[in-house]
């Protein structure tokens, strides 16, 4: 398995050994004492399937607190997958990155507490799985505008479907510091 830290250190991509011939393929997707090697010691407990048609924009999300570190990888199709800094004190707070993940690249993508994270899916449809650091608080939940302009993310899409929560969401600087979570140093 081959581990690169992102622009942003602590958001991790992880290419699994494929095993392939002409019957198919194989791949770990997760082992907890060879991802910890890698420098993910998280527990995760909880895993989530989501499916999305081409043109849809799912984010910017996270938690507060409950903060989930999420380990995404796409299963069938193409996303473009980010992951924005929004730790208070923290001295990338607002910058981002991202990454293409496909079922053709089997790559995955760390993000860990405390920073956002949005999708959108630029194949006919995509299916992804992720798993999850801590358990879903809705009530916890902030939503950051994907065109947020301080944040000024590539995205390849100009004009998403988003969903209503998405659409509605507040821009980071409207976002009470309070509500964000804090750098850990």
């Amino acid at each position: 398995m081959r581990v690169t830290p992102t622009a942003l250190p602590e958001v991790l991509l992880f290419e699994p050994a494929v095993f392939g011939d002409a019957r198919g393929y194989f791949f770990e997707t997760w082992q907890k004492s060879r991802y910890a090697e890698h420098g993910l010691p998280e527990n995760f407990v909880q895993d989530n399937v989501s499916r999305s048609q081409r043109g849809i924009l799912r984010g910017l999300h996270l938690q507060e607190p409950y903060a989930q570190g999420k380990l995404v990888q796409v299963l069938d199709g193409e996303v473009l997958d980010v992951a924005v800094d929004v730790r208070v004190g923290s001295s990338t707070f607002g910058r981002w990155v991202s990454e293409r993940l496909s079922a053709e690249n089997h790559k995955q993508l760390y993000v860990p507490p405390g920073f956002a994270h949005g999708f959108c899916v630029i194949s006919e449809s995509a299916l992804l799985a992720y798993k999850c650091t801590e358990l879903y608080h809705p009530e916890t939940e902030l939503s950051i505008a994907w065109n947020d302009p301080q944040l000024a993310i590539d995205w390849p899409l100009r004009d998403p479907v988003l969903s209503k929560k998405d659409a509605a969401a507040a821009q980071l600087s409207a976002i009470p510091r309070e509500r964000l979570p804090k750098y850990n140093s």
